[in-house]
């Protein structure tokens, strides 16, 4: 940009900027022009213009007549960056609801996901608060997957995350021999003060773009997935006895000779729940839903444990799986298998015929499952009723669907959706796509899942409860209680966000019904199945019968008498 054809935005940025960086001096107009190569009329007026307009806002002071200076909040902020594609910025902490804007201009060096120290300018009255960044405190990531570019001097490397706003410069002695278009695996060498671009160096090649094996691979490293494990972690779980001691047998609740089996994809390798029924004497039915005891074998502050917290949770890739936990302990030890004797945790319930809980227990058992099922083999039997373990899995399919149905009736939400799958052949290579829904096999599993998930969140909040009254209760005590309440939840939705999803739907000839959180999930339900269905004939194939209260299905039927169901699938088809 020619120093004449400075626009209002930029001057303002400009000398705003200088002003920041000499704070402890004042200027006149005639100072900041030399200052800053403004040297005709015209640009010298804008300048008197910015000037002003900077002190009306609240940025500068006028010390002495015709004097300026920068108005010093001192105000720090420190917080994660999160750039935009167009290089802009914001800053994200915890303290504060209002994300502070950072001008692509007033990054500095920072990268996507740094944790920076920044300078809060004075706010301007109707604007959002804006700040610049002074200092890189930590570095988010030093590596970076990207297309390298070759040329004869200086090559450079466009990353595949669209928020990394700068290309990265590599000099041709580190391009590690890569070519031309090749997909690499870069690290960050240095930014230097004053450089438009930071400099790296390629540190593993992928190959080409478009290739299964190249893809893969730079996924993995994109999120910093590692396939394997460090040779010292695979000898640490090959020194674990899968020997199980008469002692640690008889701490446990024995289910050994309960009719006990898993349900899982059919590629799975690792299965890690279990469910197991009884019928007991008064007619009830004990149901266990068992979870592999992975504590049992993998202790805290050990090499493993320091692995499986670097790793966090094992990532499911299109054609493979990139484990927590060595394959010693994910498919061998902790892996629920048919014929083996294995620890778990488990939540046992007695239930009786309306699946209405009667008594309810969590603990340590060990079991012996009786045989691996796929979905697709247990959705048979329940829909031919014939097979193996047919009355046993017959009966969990009943208890289940009233689960269900009494999940919804207090205002459980069934976003049933079509999964996307792939086809793949022997090489990994996706060879064709398919829809997959989930059916009564998979809910079943699912409901017991949740009912588990829910009674144990109860379980350890009492625990909690019972343990801080017992501390309020005692004088002068300085122990803490016993917590275990480590679990998920999810915050209701705000009143605000249900009503703009009611305007939205109400301009498509639907109402939705307002109130209580039954009512409002009811309605919500009735919504997602008349958009999935292409007329109401078609229910059937999401078992409606099962998943509808009375009320639903009455209200369903009504609408086969209205064009409500056309207006809001309209939407959908366009």
């Amino acid at each position: 940009m020619s120093k004449n054809k400075k626009t209002k935005r930029y001057l303002f940025e400009e000398v705003l900027d200088f002003l920041k960086h000499n704070s402890s001096k004042t200027f006149n107009y005639k100072q900041l022009g030399a200052a800053m190569e403004i040297n005709t009329d015209g640009e010298r007026l804008q300048l008197i213009e910015t000037l002003e307009n900077l002190k009306l806002q609240g940025f500068v002071i006028e010390n002495e007549i015709g004097k300026y200076q920068i108005k010093e909040t001192k105000q720090y902020l420190t917080g994660t960056i999160d750039f935009t594609s167009q290089g802009t910025a914001f800053l994200i902490f915890s303290d504060t609801e209002e994300d502070i804007y950072i001008p692509a201009r007033k990054s500095k060096d920072a990268l996507q996901g740094d944790l920076v120290k920044v300078y809060l300018y004075p706010k301007r009255s109707g604007k959002r608060k804006e700040g610049e960044v002074v200092e890189v405190i930590t570095r988010a990531k030093s590596q970076f997957v990207g297309t390298i570019k070759i040329n004869p001097k200086l090559s450079f490397v466009i990353t595949d995350n669209h928020k990394i706003h700068v290309d990265f410069f590599i000099r041709n002695s580190d391009t590690n021999g890569a070519e031309d278009g090749q997909k690499v695996l870069i690290e960050f060498k240095e930014w230097k003060q004053g450089d438009q671009n930071p400099t790296a160096k390629v540190i593993e090649i992928f190959g080409f773009p478009g290739l299964h094996k190249t893809e893969m691979n730079a996924i993995m490293a994109e999120y910093g997935l590692p396939e394997h494990f460090p040779d010292h972690v695979e000898i640490e779980a090959k020194k674990i006895s899968n020997k199980i001691s008469q002692d640690e047998i008889s701490k446990r609740r024995d289910f050994r000779n309960i009719t006990t089996f898993t349900i899982d994809p059919a590629d799975a390798k690792d299965f890690d729940d279990a469910l197991s029924l009884k019928k007991l004497d008064n007619g009830h039915w004990e149901i266990g839903v068992h979870i592999a005891d992975v504590t049992h074998y993998l202790k805290t502050k050990t090499i493993l444990d320091k692995e499986a917290v670097q790793r966090a949770t094992s990532v499911y890739l299109v054609d493979r799986c990139i484990p927590m936990l060595p394959e010693v302990l994910s498919n061998f030890l902790c892996s629920l298998r048919p014929n083996e004797e294995k620890l778990c945790f488990s939540a046992v319930f007695e239930l009786d015929n309306e699946s209405q809980i009667q008594n309810q227990w969590f603990g340590k058992t060990i079991i012996n499952s009786n045989r691996r099922f796929t979905y697709e083999e247990v959705q048979t039997i329940i829909e031919t009723e014939n097979g193996e373990y047919k009355d046993e899995i017959l009966v969990l399919d009943k208890l289940a669907k009233k689960l269900r149905l009494e999940r919804q009736i207090n205002g459980s939400i069934f976003f049933d959706k079509a999964e996307v799958k792939f086809n793949l052949d022997k090489d990994g290579n996706p060879i064709g796509v398919f829809f997959k829904t989930q059916k009564d096999a998979h809910k079943l599993i699912e409901d017991f899942m949740l009912l588990a998930n829910k009674k144990v969140a109860e379980f350890l909040t009492n625990i909690n409860k019972n343990a801080n009254h017992k501390q309020e209760s005692t004088d002068n005590t300085k122990e803490n209680p016993k917590s275990i309440s480590v679990y998920r939840v999810h915050n209701v939705p705000s009143d605000e966000k249900i009503q703009e999803l009611s305007g939205f739907a109400a301009r498509f000839g639907y109402q939705m019904i307002l109130g209580n959180k039954q009512k409002i999930a009811q309605s919500i339900n009735k919504l997602l199945l008349d958009v999935l269905a292409a007329d109401l004939d078609s229910y059937h194939n999401i078992d409606i019968e099962q998943e509808l209260s009375h009320l639903l299905k009455e209200e369903i039927q009504k609408e086969r008498a209205s064009n409500r169901k056309k207006s809001i699938n309209k939407i959908f088809q366009n």
